[in-house]
């Protein structure tokens, strides 16, 4: 368990990701919070990472830092998301056990599971069959990621554990134009279209692929809950448990947003994995289970929405 006082350092603390881990750490009473900006810390410097853990030795280690997008960004920059994803997690991973890191906790995706393979998805599916091409230079830095702390924990009795989570959305999420995921890429393009009085919005693909979403809350009460919890190679998986088809999203998110144009789809854009589902069950075996509703999820992503941009 970790101790009230402990020395915790939350990479990307400024993500949708991080920023939520930090605001479930300050609420359950952590008082010894570590965060650095990119500016203040490029965690793809190696030499600057080392010099930080040298310097401030953290107990613990939530690493949420990494390079994210949607379809039209993972596809247009393979080489990008593979370079700066492996850079990110090996840099810091290494500098936590060089410098005696109680626990640290990787931060990973669904990606990371072939594109076929069985529904809902085991963590034992791991490396059982071929990636989305679309984004596996992604998968395949976050895949390593993962095997960098289970070697560890194999070869030198570290405690480092991995969480696995569906699409992920809420507050502090990407809502840029070309390369945001689906929710807020949604969100942004409705409420543009509300605005400019548009008469219909186009999304890509024909809206039949099966996805499941969980609000980014209730995966950051998941990562407090494994860091005291929870120890072993194996990584760990986050979601609803609930799964809707994009079509039925857009239809959702365009009446929490107030948009009732017409919604058209562009079957020349590619639709991604056809069904992506997570079991649950080991997390639901601990305990813990997701609390927001995807209507108040959303809901409360469009809050933030507004507040940040509109």
């Amino acid at each position: 368990m970790m101790e009230k006082g402990a020395k915790i350092f939350v990479a990307g603390h400024k993500g949708m990701v991080g920023s939520a881990i930090f605001r479930e750490l300050n609420r359950q009473g952590y008082s010894n919070i570590i965060t650095r900006t990119h500016s203040e810390l490029d965690l793809m410097r190696q030499s600057d990472v080392e010099a930080f853990f040298t310097r401030e030795k953290p107990e613990y280690v939530f690493l949420a830092a990494a390079k994210v997008g949607g379809i039209a960004a993972n596809s247009a920059a393979l080489a990008d998301f593979m370079y700066m994803n492996m850079m990110i997690e090996m840099n810091v991973i290494h500098s936590a056990f060089t410098n005696g890191c109680r626990k640290l906790e990787f931060l990973g995706s669904s990606c990371i599971y072939p594109r076929m393979c069985p529904q809902p998805i085991k963590e034992e599916y791991l490396l059982s069959g071929y990636l989305e091409k679309t984004n596996e230079a992604y998968a395949l830095a976050k895949i390593s990621g993962l095997k960098y702390c289970e070697y560890l924990n194999t070869q030198y009795g570290t405690d480092y554990i991995s969480v696995m989570p569906c699409n992920l959305y809420g507050p502090n999420d990407n809502y840029h134009p070309e390369h945001s995921h689906v929710m807020p890429a949604l969100i942004r393009r409705f409420h543009e279209a509300k605005a400019a009085g548009k008469e219909s919005v186009t999304c890509w693909g024909d809206g039949s692929p099966l996805r499941e979403f969980l609000y980014v809350d209730d995966l950051a009460e998941l990562c407090v809950f494994l860091m005291n919890n929870y120890s072993g190679n194996e990584t760990v998986n986050a979601g609803s448990g609930r799964e809707i088809t994009i079509k039925d999203l857009t239809r959702l998110v365009a009446e929490v947003v107030g948009y009732d144009g017409s919604i058209l789809w562009d079957t020349s854009k590619p639709n991604g994995t056809p069904r992506k589902v997570m079991d649950i069950s080991k997390a639901k075996s601990m305990g813990w289970e997701a609390k927001t509703s995807l209507r108040d999820g959303i809901g409360l992503s469009y809050e933030d929405f507004r507040r940040r941009y509109a």
